[in-house]
């Protein structure tokens, strides 16, 4: 008995000396940080006697405190941090020991990245690296001008979190974004009165910083469900749970806008525009064959099915007509059925197209009317949406959303463009072969929103860069934060409220992060401060990185909303030539029938047509307008041969110089190259590459700068080192300087996954 009490004893001995070891290391950690930041401190203050710019040391020591304090609650709510782990089936087997081992991770990250900061500054003082002064953005300030933000007469970029506390501490270095939510609930009479609660909150409003209003869709008024029944209610698992077709919706949104927008006209909180929905999408199809309702799909309600015959009517005008595509024998359009939500089977058949080309036209008439309604109460007001980029990236079209005429239709770019780069289940992707992330959404969506509005803002509200609730890594190289921030910037995006910040102002966890908390940036202060410095960066140098934004886009590809509600894989199949041309230092763009209609054709050079099969006869007759008057398109045999229902069409008329068939993506690319290179127009500066992979991985623009010179921007988003030859044509030699180092660097650099390269060419 004795025996069994001494070694109970001896094991409790053990423990708490082990408890103690553990509290004491998590001390010693804690201890060391703090060091770290009074001697970056110290070193502040060093540099700002000799007039070095040291706005990204402070921002590094205000994470440091944050992320301390974070660690502090996560290492006392271990328990809490298990279940969140346990959410997630990459860390389920090992939940409770990464929650154990979470708060001196981000400690250890602390040190990491006080360290790097010190040694950067120390270099700065010693006059061994030299650094342009960027700077600190007071977000009152900020205007909207054209296709820019603008502080102190100069381009900036600006980026918040979602739900991130609006205290001072974080405010002052990680955003201060502000703004207003709105939703159908708040009209709580059907007279339109408005909840007087809001009402005052509107008038009490004191922060005047830039901002958006958000229109959410999720609530419906109690008087609303009584008065219109429960046929009003519908797809509640997506953003908008009404029926957008139903005569309720218009009279909810006119009492609600008509009650608010004239309040809110003007104010700093609106400029950032109203964000007209939270990623809509209007998925209508089923997969019988499968037996199951694909993800957010839903039904069609009878005030859309009366729109959709009204819409064929305007379509066919003859019910012989339509008979004769759907193989139907209807004798009136008032007798036209069909079943909902449609079966994916008859993709790319006549019905097929008829009801996804009718749900994008009904999607954009409704935001139309949201437009309307918002500027009808504020003249000035711009208007957004938070569209997700792969809707139109991605190969599906019956979801509702034309990408093209809903930017067209606002006066802010609205997006909210993601980047995948850990999958945490699920299979493998292609993308995963060759490249360190998946930029196919960021770069592509982005060159063809901006080929359809050139000289607007684009704002991504919830930008997914960081994680996703399938894209996570806790380990994030921080590299990766730069490289999809920096491109993101380079390809257009303005402003973001970056996904997301679930943590209250003393660090506890707000439980709203769900499955996507665990791993995420909450947890990655090196990663977080790495978005802010990169930030930093970027508004040091915002015009040339505007000027990136503005480059002439001499390389168009024909994109046909047709062939892509036709075709299986329309968007895999464009993204191999986009993909093609995208690494060789000109911007792409995009012209459709409306941007060849509407835009000035000497705004590029080349149409490039690709795998197009399907094109109305209008898209038809814009290519054919645009090789009359000169104009160069360069097609393969199997494009603009059939119209949206199969039926053949005429073919292109051109001489040889006008009109160039040819049908591999490597002719296509080499002849659209020497075309460019013929007309003067290739990059002055040339990048040749060499890795592991055997496909190019650098993504690089290059741009004169005030005093000439070039400045030359490469993102590696290869999966392998990439070794690359820097040359200016025409130039005997040249030097490469470090543009945020401030020191000349190698022209033969060799640049890791995620790595930037951003340096002024200079001739000898």
């Amino acid at each position: 008995m004795r025996t069994r009490k001494s070694i109970i004893s001896k094991f409790l001995g053990f423990l708490l000396v082990w408890l103690l070891s553990i509290s004491v290391y998590a001390q010693t950690l804690e201890k060391q940080a703090q060091q770290k930041i009074k001697k970056l401190e110290t070193l502040i203050k060093t540099a700002e006697k000799k007039g070095i710019d040291v706005l990204k040391e402070k921002t590094t020591v205000r994470t440091a405190e944050i992320f301390l304090k974070y660690a502090n609650w996560d290492e006392k709510h271990v328990e809490e941090n298990t279940k969140t782990f346990k959410m997630i089936h990459a860390y389920k087997k090992e939940g409770q020991k990464k929650a154990e081992e979470l708060a001196d991770f981000e400690r250890k990250d602390v040190i990491v990245m006080l360290d790097d900061a010190t040694a950067f500054l120390e270099l700065l003082i010693a006059k061994k690296a030299f650094r342009k002064p960027s700077p600190k953005v007071d977000w009152t300030k900020v205007t909207l001008e054209g296709d820019q933000l603008t502080f102190k007469n100069r381009p900036v970029f600006l980026a918040d979190y979602t739900w991130k506390p609006g205290t001072k501490e974080l405010n002052e270095y990680h955003g201060n974004l502000d703004g207003f939510f709105v939703t159908p609930s708040y009209v709580v009479k059907e007279d339109g009165t408005i909840n007087s609660r809001i009402l005052k909150k509107i008038e009490d409003k004191s922060n005047p910083s830039i901002g958006f209003v958000f229109l959410n869709h999720k609530t419906i008024p109690k008087w609303a469900r009584s008065k219109y029944g429960k046929e009003f209610s519908m797809r509640e698992d997506t953003y908008t749970v009404y029926d957008i077709d139903h005569p309720g919706a218009r009279e909810i949104q006119k009492k609600l806008l008509g009650g608010l927008v004239p309040k809110m006209a003007g104010e700093k909180y609106t400029q950032l525009g109203y964000m007209l929905c939270n990623e809509p999408h209007f998925f209508t199809y089923t997969d019988l064959k499968k037996k199951k309702l694909p993800w957010a799909s839903g039904p069609a309600s009878q005030y859309t099915i009366e729109k959709f015959k009204t819409w064929l009517k305007l379509k066919h005008s003859r019910i012989s007509e339509l008979n004769r595509l759907w193989k139907t024998s209807f004798n009136s359009f008032d007798e036209v059925s069909v079943s909902m939500p449609i079966d994916i089977s008859l993709k790319g058949s006549p019905k097929w197209y008829d009801w996804s080309a009718f749900n994008m036209d009904r999607v954009t008439e409704w935001y139309t009317f949201l437009k309307d309604e918002v500027t009808k109460h504020d003249s000035e007001a711009k208007v957004h949406l938070k569209i997700m980029p792969n809707l139109w990236t991605e190969n599906k079209r019956v979801h509702g959303i034309d990408l093209e005429a809903l930017t067209d239709l606002s006066g802010i770019i609205g997006n909210d463009s993601g980047a995948t780069h850990k999958l945490i289940w699920g299979k493998a992707h292609e993308w995963q072969k060759y490249y360190a992330f998946e930029w196919r959404e960021l770069c592509m969506g982005y060159d063809f929103m901006k080929s359809v509005s050139p000289n607007k803002i684009n704002f991504n509200s919830e930008l997914h860069y960081l994680s996703t609730v399938r894209s996570r890594d806790l380990y994030l190289d921080p590299n990766y934060a730069r490289a999809t921030f920096w491109l993101a910037h380079s390809y257009g995006m303005t402003a973001s409220q970056i996904w997301f910040w679930p943590r209250k102002s003393n660090g506890a966890a707000t439980g709203r992060g769900g499955k996507g908390y665990a791993g995420s940036n909450n947890q990655q202060p090196r990663v977080t401060n790495e978005v802010a410095t990169t930030l930093i960066d970027l508004n040091a140098y915002s015009e040339e990185i505007m000027s990136m934004q503005r480059q002439r886009k001499p390389l168009r590809l024909f994109y046909s909303k047709t062939s892509a509600i036709n075709k299986k894989t329309h968007m895999d199949d464009l993204f191999k030539l986009y993909e093609a041309l995208n690494f060789e230092g000109t911007s792409l763009g995009f012209v459709t029938k409306d941007i060849l209609r509407k835009q000035d054709n000497e705004n590029w050079n080349v149409v490039l047509i690709y795998d197009t099969p399907f094109v109305t006869k209008a898209e038809l007759e814009s290519i054919q307008a645009y090789i009359n008057k000169g104009g160069i398109v360069i097609i393969d045999d199997k494009s603009l041969v059939k119209n949206e229902y199969g039926d053949e069409l005429p073919s292109l008329k051109g001489d040889h110089d006008t009109l160039i068939k040819l049908n591999s993506v490597l002719e296509i690319k080499t002849k659209a190259l020497t075309i460019l290179k013929d007309k003067n127009l290739m990059p002055e500066v040339t990048v040749s590459e060499v890795n592991s992979i055997g496909t190019k991985g650098c993504i690089w623009r290059a741009v004169k700068n005030e005093v000439g010179n070039k400045v030359l921007s490469i993102v590696n988003v290869g999966k392998s080192n990439a070794t690359l030859t820097i040359a200016l044509n025409g130039s005997g030699g040249i030097i490469c300087k470090d543009l945020l180092k401030g020191i000349p660097v190698s022209v033969n650099p060799t640049l890791e996954p995620n790595e930037l390269y951003f340096v002024e060419i200079i001739k000898k």
